[in-house]
């Protein structure tokens, strides 16, 4: 029997839907970033929170691309949002690896769809990338912020941080990722990915 692996209209709807619910995550997440202290904690709260949806999501792909198209959706509503290119590069590379892990498993493994989660999730890191390559830049657009903010992010995050918040996307990605697991064996078990 030949399988149709063309994405129709309700394969974009759920991108669509389940990337909209993601990006409210993590707007809201993101509003915690006008504190210094949460700014480095991005990387934990996204991941984790955005797993329930995300694992959600999962039990709705069963076609190539998908993860992919989300990823992409991602990466161009923070280009849209002025975080620059950096997030869109990342998330190409982070949809890509997601999208093999989760294909590697024919798209029916919950070990591979948890893997894939916390691949998704490096996509973050590139949000943090400004602040590594372009020091001085990333601080003059932040400059409304005023200089206790930026002093204070200048504490928090120095060079060395940079693989530290990489490490931190994958490996809360992965706890998000069972966390939605664990809330969602039902619809697991229904999507057969149990």
């Amino acid at each position: 029997m030949k399988t149709d692996n063309k994405l129709k209209g309700r394969d974009l709807i759920n991108i669509g839907i389940y990337g909209a619910i993601y990006f409210v995550i993590l707007f809201a997440v993101a509003m915690l970033g006008m504190i210094p202290i949460f700014l480095p904690l991005l990387s934990v709260f996204v991941p984790i929170l955005g797993g329930i949806p995300f694992m959600l999501f999962l039990t709705k792909v069963k076609k190539s691309g998908m993860i992919f198209i989300m990823a992409m959706i991602m990466g161009i509503l923070m280009l849209l949002t002025g975080m620059g290119p950096w997030p869109l590069l990342t998330c190409a590379i982070a949809g890509i690896l997601a999208e093999l892990c989760f294909k590697s498993g024919n798209y029916r493994n919950a070990k591979k769809a948890v893997l894939s989660y916390g691949l998704f999730s490096m996509w973050i890191f590139g949000n943090y990338l400004p602040l590594f390559t372009d020091y001085d830049g990333y601080f003059a657009q932040r400059a409304d912020y005023g200089q206790a903010y930026i002093d204070a992010v200048q504490k928090l995050m120095p060079l060395w941080m940079a693989p530290v918040l990489l490490a931190a996307c994958f490996v809360c990605g992965i706890l998000g990722g069972l966390l939605g697991r664990a809330i969602l064996k039902k619809h697991f078990e229904k999507a057969g990915l149990a």
